[in-house]
């Protein structure tokens, strides 16, 4: 008797770490706290190649200008 109570409960112990693990909800996210890692790393990334992209738009116009005898 002792020992089919004792899987009993360790079995609910265990089915019940189970449905905590993985029914349980994410960490919730603080209101106002700014945007995320990954989103932060997307916008310095896109940032990035926004100034490179109007870097090389620039030579090019320069080169340009010089090869018309612009300047």
């Amino acid at each position: 008797m002792g020992k089919l109570l004792s899987l009993v409960l360790g079995l609910a112990v265990i089915a019940g770490a189970v449905y905590w693990t993985l029914l349980r909800p994410s960490a919730p996210v603080a209101e106002g706290a700014g945007p995320s890692a990954p989103k932060q790393t997307l916008d310095n990334v896109r940032g990035a190649a926004t100034r490179i992209e109007e870097d090389a738009q620039q030579r090019a116009d320069e080169v340009e200008r010089k090869a018309l005898g612009g300047e």
